[in-house]
């Protein structure tokens, strides 16, 4: 009897443990993409999320380590749905459109990830640079060899892999990063439905029209 309560009683405490550290992630992910890494301060978090400053230091240490925490689990997040269609069997065609998908419904359903993965782009040192290995470069490599399996099965046109794939992403990317001045000089809400939807539709279509040999070809 004594060890089924101290087992529920662990459970009980790791449960606890596992629900400061996400309250914290969550209050971070908003300070951080608000006010960015030299703007944020562990206070605002730490009332943001509802605990006690000294969580935050037992948790990750220091403000950078949470940082760095809130940016990894967006690529991870983002790195499970893309290799799910990246590594999938199917047409090179029809998979890289899911992909610029999934990739424009991802940032368009977090708002907060724009302008974190911009601080993540234009930020130097360590922790960046670790971020950038173990999610992007992988993932660049996985989109650039989905090219070039479309090069050889004749559905796309011959193209630069690498700025292919990198112009792929800017179509995307761009949009979030400039929402803000967008609404600002008199656009209507890019979040909006109906903006995201207008825009993701050019995306795909330019995409289409730019890289596949038969654009209007239904795409299975």
């Amino acid at each position: 009897m004594k060890t089924i309560k101290k087992e529920h009683a662990r459970r009980s405490q790791e449960a606890r443990r596992d629900e400061s550290r996400a309250k914290i992630l969550a209050a971070a992910e908003q300070v951080f993409a608000r006010e960015g890494l030299a703007g944020a301060r562990t206070d605002a978090i730490a009332a943001q999320a509802g605990v006690n400053k000294a969580l935050l230091h037992y948790y990750f240490k220091k403000k950078e380590k949470l940082y760095e925490a809130v940016l990894e689990k967006h690529l991870r997040d983002f790195n499970d749905l893309a290799f799910s269609i990246l590594k999938a069997s199917g047409p090179a065609g029809e998979l890289l459109l899911q992909y610029v998908n999934m990739h424009f419904d991802f940032i368009g359903e977090r708002r907060r990830h724009a302008p974190l993965f911009q601080q993540l782009m234009t930020k130097g040192g360590g922790p960046p640079e670790r971020l950038f290995r173990k999610y992007i470069a992988p993932r660049a490599e996985a989109v650039q060899k989905l090219l070039e399996r479309g090069m050889r099965e004749r559905a796309f046109r011959n193209v630069d892999a690498f700025h292919t794939a990198f112009s792929i992403a800017a179509l995307v990317v761009f949009y979030f990063s400039t929402a803000p001045v967008l609404k600002k000089i008199g656009y209507p809400d890019p979040y909006a439905d109906e903006s995201l939807r207008r825009r993701k539709k050019e995306v795909l279509d330019f995409i289409r029209h730019a890289l596949f040999i038969n654009p209007d070809a239904p795409q299975k």
